[in-house]
Parts: structure tokens; C-alpha cells; sequence
């Protein structure tokens, strides 16, 4: 595939490349069979970070009806504010608020109590015990990635991944480290963030997670960090019904800044999962492994406002009233990939993990600790065949200082359009896992 235009997007970019050259076979989702040990005790007598550890509980099933789904929901709530932040207008953008989420999900348990109520009000869990949100998350990983209950040769397009890396001047309280394992599944390794390595460690982390996909998320270690929360989520499917590559043809997509060729797919008969408003036209497509992409078509041609204008609701009303219709949709294949700095945008939803002044993250490790950075990368291709995306999320924590129609619809993508990658789970329905707007080719 080679680069169609390069547009900046918040603190670096965002790309979208077209494929001219025929596509290549979805890879498969690198595998998540294994579940992590707990982290054993380091034979360096300067390393202090790790506890010892029972064994991992097994991830909660569906079954489990403890939990308020609200525990899950509130990650599509927090979907829709976050990329409503982030979108730059008039350019490309691609985000998973869903990893964004899990971080500062698992960072409730290190967080001070103080403190506590206004991380869950910003990541619109007000209201709930951060053992609700664990179990609930437990859940999540249960019913998206498959890695429990589940035969081995089982289709799985999902991974999600979750790691921290702690210098070896600290340690980590065992109460964190025990949750962070029996629910997020998340491995622990010693690290030592006055040298370089720890960048390579850490990005290398972030590639096999990826299938390659992310590798530099990472470029310099703020001063006095201390431990660096990640997560990884891979998805990689093909379409329930592919595209037919012979009927792909080059026609024009009227962006934002300018107009440029692109290459349009077409699906077209009946049977089409479709819906029409007065607003917009959307179709859901649909994956093999579940799940789909919903392909959203503003009739005002501003996919911006669009977006500006949803939320956890109005994505679940579009999902409910689509419908089997007669038609046919052309849209162009695409590729995204976007790099953000996460603080401003976090701040400003509320997240009070950044003060320092406040000790946000006394329940972390032997040293109290803030997030001096948040990192996020994002990719996603989608052609006739499926879709790969990837997205890794990195909090950097330093020590402080101080304490439907009834006619034949015809959706022509050929304009700014805005994108949700799903998947169902009993925890919010349609689990929200990537965002995005196309504006320009």
C-alpha cells in the first residue's frame, strides 16, 4: 500500500494510505492461550518491585451476575467523551478509547481514596467499587478475547494485552499487583528507567502484542519515573461476506481539503444490515468472529459533528434499528494511524491521576507516584477482505517530588464518513473498541 496523504493530528499525526497494489491475507491475531504467572521475585538484591503472587483467578463468565452492567457501559460512555477530545477537525483520526480505558480502569486500584471518586466519575463509573469495575473487566476479557471456556481452534480475532513495567528502585504494594494479575491479567516486569533499554523493552512489549503494528510508542522516559501501566489490543477479522475485489474501482472521495482518487468497494444486493435517519445512513459490517464495523454517513457531509453529536445511547439506537435492506454501498478502502499525547484530553474529562501535589497514586508501588505522561497509537486497515487494527496505550507514572427504509438505499462513502469497530458483550451490548473519522484521502 503506499501513503495517499499525511495530515498532523493533535501532538503528531495521523496517516491515511489507500492500497493500490492487490491486498494481502489478514494475519491472525497473535495468540492469547497463555495467561501470565505471577511475577516471581528478583534475584537482583537492588530490585524491590516484586511481591510474591498467588496464581491468577480464572476470568469471571458471563454467568456471573454480580456485576452492574453499568461497570461495563461506562466504557462506551467514556468512548464517545474521549474521542470527541481528541478528533481533530477536518483531519483523520483513528483512537481506541477502550484501551485508554482499561489502563485507567486498572489504575483504580493503586489509587488514593481521596482521590478515587473523581477517576470514576471521569471514566463515568460514579458511583461503583473499583471491585465491581475489576470483576466487570474480568468479564470483558472473558467474552472478547475468548481466553477462557473457550475450545483452542476456536476463531478469535480479538487480543488484549495488559503489562507494567516497574524500576528495579521500587516496590510494588501486593494488593495492586494481585488485582492487576487475577483481572487484567497483567504481567510484571523489572525494568530500569535511567537507561534506554527500558524504552526498547517496553516498545518491544508494545510489537508482539500488535503483530507488529505498533513499535515506537515510546521515545523518552520522563524524569523520575518509577513504573509505566500498558495495554495492547489487537483485532484482526475477516468480513461475514467479503467484498468481490474485480468490482473495486478508482472514483473520487471529496475530502475536507480536497478531492483525490481513491479505490471504492462495492457491495450490493439484499440483505444488507442498513439503517437511515433523518441525519445520517449507516451499515453495520459484519465480521466472522462477530462483531462489526459500523460505517456511518452524515447527510450534511460533516462527519465531525456527527461524531460531536454521539454517545453511548445514540450508538446503541443506530445498532438497534438495523436492518436487513436492499441496496448497495460504496466505500474506499483505507488505512489509518494516528499518535496521541494523552494528557490534555484526559485532564480535561477529569481524570486527576496528573497532580502531583494530590499523591493520585499511593497505592502503586513504595513510592507515591502521578502519570507524567499518556501515550497512545492507534492503526486500523480495512480492504475487501476484513479489517486489522491495533492500539497500545502506555501510562507513564513518575515519583512526586513533593507529598429502517423500505426503498433500495444507496450509501455512497465518497465523503467524509465517521467508523466504530464493536463487539458484543452481556456487559454494555455492543462493547465499543475503535473510533474514527476519514475526512481526507
Amino acid at each position: 500500500m503506499k501513503p495517499i496523504t499525511r495530515v498532523i493530528s493533535l501532538a503528531l499525526c495521523a496517516i491515511l494510505l489507500l492500497g493500490c497494489a492487490p491486498s494481502k491475507p489478514l494475519p491472525e491475531a497473535p495468540s492469547t492461550e497463555n495467561t501470565p504467572k505471577a511475577p516471581e521475585a528478583s534475584k537482583n538484591n537492588e530490585a524491590l518491585t516484586m511481591p510474591t503472587l498467588l496464581g491468577a483467578k480464572p476470568l469471571l463468565a458471563p454467568e456471573f451476575e454480580k456485576t452492574p452492567p453499568e461497570a461495563g457501559s461506562s466504557a462506551n460512555e467514556f468512548a464517545f467523551k474521549l474521542s470527541k477530545s481528541l478528533f481533530k477537525k477536518s483531519e483523520n483520526s483513528i483512537l481506541s478509547p477502550f484501551s485508554v480505558w482499561m489502563t485507567l480502569a486498572a489504575l483504580s486500584n493503586a489509587t488514593n481514596a481521596k482521590v478515587l471518586p473523581e477517576l470514576l466519575k471521569s471514566i463515568n463509573a460514579e458511583g461503583l467499587r473499583v471491585e465491581d469495575i475489576n470483576e466487570s473487566v474480568s468479564r470483558m476479557l472473558y467474552m472478547l478475547t475468548g481466553n477462557e471456556g473457550k475450545d483452542a481452534n476456536s476463531h478469535n480475532p480479538l487480543a488484549i494485552a495488559n503489562a507494567i513495567f516497574v524500576d528495579k528502585s521500587v516496590a510494588l504494594k501486593e494488593p495492586f499487583a494481585q488485582a492487576f494479575l487475577d483481572y487484567y491479567r497483567g504481567a510484571a516486569q523489572n525494568v530500569d528507567f535511567s537507561q534506554p533499554s527500558s524504552i526498547d523493552a517496553i516498545n518491544k512489549w508494545a510489537s508482539e502484542h500488535t503483530n507488529g503494528l505498533i513499535t515506537d510508542i515510546v521515545k523518552e522516559i520522563p524524569r523520575d519515573t518509577i513504573a509505566a501501566l500498558a495495554n495492547a489490543i489487537y483485532f484482526s477479522d475477516r468480513w461475514a461476506l467479503e467484498f468481490n475485489e474485480a468490482e473495486t474501482e478508482e472514483l473520487p472521495f471529496k475530502g475536507i481539503k480536497s478531492e483525490a482518487k481513491a479505490k471504492f468497494m462495492k457491495r450490493e444486493g439484499d440483505a444488507i444490515p442498513y439503517y437511515e435517519d433523518a441525519s445520517l445512513q449507516a451499515v453495520n459490517l459484519e465480521f466472522v468472529g462477530g462483531g462489526g464495523l459500523l460505517i456511518m454517513l452524515p447527510k450534511n457531509k460533516d462527519a465531525d459533528a456527527l461524531f460531536n453529536g454521539m454517545n453511548a445511547d445514540s450508538f446503541k439506537s443506530i445498532l438497534d434499528g438495523i436492518g436487513p435492506n436492499s441496496g448497495k454501498l460504496l466505500m474506499p478502502r483505507f488505512e489509518l494511524f494516528s499518535d496521541f499525547e494523552l494528557k490534555e484530553a484526559l485532564e480535561g474529562l477529569g481524570v486527576p491521576l496528573f497532580d502531583s501535589m494530590r499523591l493520585p497514586l499511593n497505592e502503586l508501588a513504595d513510592a507515591d507516584a502521578f502519570i507524567s505522561a499518556a501515550l497512545h497509537q492507534a492503526t486500523i486497515t480495512v480492504d475487501e477482505k476484513g479489517t486489522t487494527a491495533a492500539a497500545v496505550t502506555v501510562q507513564m507514572m513518575s515519583r512526586t517530588s513533593l507529598p429502517a427504509p423500505t426503498e433500495p438505499f444507496s450509501m455512497v462513502c465518497d465523503r467524509p464518513f465517521a467508523f466504530v469497530l464493536h463487539k458484543w458483550t452481556p456487559e454494555a451490548g455492543a462493547q465499543v473498541l475503535f473510533t474514527g473519522v476519514v475526512n481526507q484521502m
